[in-house]
């Protein structure tokens, strides 16, 4: 079993599962949380290496205030935006500005989402 954990926030339990399959194939150790309350308290708790998290959660705020309370307890974790508008949400969302990393395209492509958690992680 690796020695990373990635942290998965997201209030759809299939993108939970989906996630939580793919990179357990590669052997990492998976942490999900359903909304940014349950998410912050198992990133302070959990310490992962990583944090995957969706932009819109029905309960307490969006993503990018997670990414913003995650940033205040450590600036150099990589955390990623789980979007299903795509690139729209470069467009439409500064990303950078919002404290992510990058943005991966929900329904995450199992090859798309192990590359870019391998370079985040210098794997």
């Amino acid at each position: 079993m690796s020695d990373r954990k990635i942290l998965v926030i997201d209030d759809d339990p299939d993108i939970l599962d989906a996630v939580t399959i793919v990179l357990n194939s590669e052997k990492y150790t998976v942490v999900t949380a359903f909304d940014g309350i349950e998410g912050f308290e198992k990133f302070k708790n959990e310490k992962p290496d990583m944090v995957l998290c969706d932009m819109m959660m029905e309960r307490v705020d969006a993503g990018a205030k997670v990414a913003e309370m995650i940033r205040g307890e450590d600036k150099d974790i990589p955390i990623y935006l789980l979007s299903s508008i795509g690139n729209i949400t470069d467009i439409n969302v500064n990303v950078d500005k919002h404290g992510f990393n990058g943005v991966l395209q929900k329904p995450v492509v199992p090859a798309d989402l192990l590359a870019e958690v391998k370079k985040a992680l210098g794997e």
